[in-house]
């Protein structure tokens, strides 16, 4: 295994951290976790050198941190570092704060979690935080030892990042997605670059987009034949992770042993400036095929809003696009569900054309707003419209 900074601590991570957001299930419930197997994947893991295991408060509907606090028993939580989350959505009044934060250290069976992250954050929950002062109840539950270190993750636009980093002088972490198809997407490689220079760790989520980058697509095939040495999709896009000093670490959500070994290899395998030149343009040439399978030429410029009737035309095209470029309808309905508001989705256009002439890149959006709709929201199986 491998070690790397992270920020000013002085400790250093496993490059792998065990995600404990898709553990085995039995059976198609998420709450119906697979606890023999899950615990052995966990201290195989352990064995072999990871030092963190992250879990939350809503993960596999409540029951992530029980699992993982069975998992840690034995002598293996003296091994790691534990992190989990406060879920801010949940907090209607300050003294909620604590009543979570004590409920989590019951679940996973310990009196201190070492890396407690304010889960989520954006511009809203962020106001949350303001207007409760949840920094100061973090303070205090650190000087009391229920946590060790303040951290937060994030789900938003750079600025806002950039604003949470900014407004907290002792962050000692944050948890940003990234990956090769995500350099701007939320905080992305800016916000990678803001926060490591600000002397904060940065953890890595969604390093593989959800598995996504994983899949073996034809388009991709012979460019990934290209490169000089053979890896699969998934180890180049770790690869390209761990090739960046800003990143501290990565956290992988592991389903199966054989995801626990392969990523072990991977982190074992790993460090900084590994990749050459031609490597990094190999990358850039698979990602912009990912792109390329894109349906609607949309860049995000958003010249067509605001929409008379409160459709978020640019959001409703990422989601439908993302669906044809990963192969992944089951994902999209999920991000239409639960990414956009109802008053945003692409139902409530009434094909009233004001947007067009205001799109440089001349889409028909009041045609592709049905079929955005249809796709995304409907049961029934449907091929995606290219």
């Amino acid at each position: 295994m491998q070690y790397r900074k992270v920020g000013k601590l002085d400790w250093k991570a496993s490059a792998l951290g065990f995600g404990c957001m898709r553990l085995p299930v039995i059976g198609e419930d998420s709450g119906n976790i697979n606890q023999d197997e899950a615990a052995r994947m966990i201290r195989h893991a352990i064995d072999a050198g990871v030092n963190y295991v992250d879990t939350a408060y809503m993960y596999h509907e409540g029951k992530s941190e029980v699992a993982v606090g069975i998992a840690l028993q034995d002598g293996y939580r003296e091994k790691v570092m534990l992190a989990d989350k406060s879920p801010i959505w949940e907090i209607e009044e300050p003294d909620d704060y604590d009543r979570i934060l004590d409920l989590q250290r019951e679940r996973l069976g310990v009196d201190t979690i070492d890396f407690y992250l304010m889960h989520a954050l954006d511009r809203k929950s962020w106001k949350t935080v303001q207007e409760f002062n949840l920094i100061e109840r973090a303070e205090e539950a650190r000087a009391d030892g229920r946590i060790r270190h303040i951290g937060f993750s994030f789900h938003d636009h750079l600025d806002v990042f950039k604003e949470i980093v900014d407004g907290y002088d002792s962050w000692d972490f944050c948890q940003i997605q990234y990956n090769y198809m995500d350099t701007d997407f939320q905080a992305g490689r800016a916000g990678l670059k803001y926060a490591a220079e600000r002397g904060l760790g940065v953890i890595i989520m969604e390093p593989l987009r959800g598995g996504r980058l994983t899949k073996d697509l034809p388009a991709l095939r012979p460019i990934w034949a290209t490169m000089a040495s053979e890896r699969t999709p998934a180890d180049w896009a770790l690869q390209w992770l761990w090739n960046q000093p800003e990143v501290s670490f990565v956290l992988s959500g592991m389903s199966t042993m054989q995801h626990v070994e392969e990523n072990l290899a991977s982190a074992a395998a790993s460090k900084v400036g590994l990749l050459t030149e031609e490597d990094l343009k190999v990358i850039a040439k698979v990602r912009a095929t990912f792109e390329s399978l894109s349906p609607i030429d949309c860049t995000q410029c958003q010249y067509c809003m605001p929409c008379p009737h409160g459709v978020n035309t640019p959001l409703n095209f990422e989601v439908y696009n993302r669906v044809a470029m990963y192969d992944y309808l089951k994902g999209g309905k999920w991000d239409y569900e639960n990414r956009i508001m109802d008053a945003e989705k692409a139902a409530n256009c009434i094909q009233c054309e004001e947007c067009l002439p205001k799109c440089p890149q001349n889409i028909e959006i009041s045609t592709w707003m049905p079929i955005v709709d249809d796709v995304l929201a409907n049961d029934a199986p449907y091929q995606i419209e290219v």
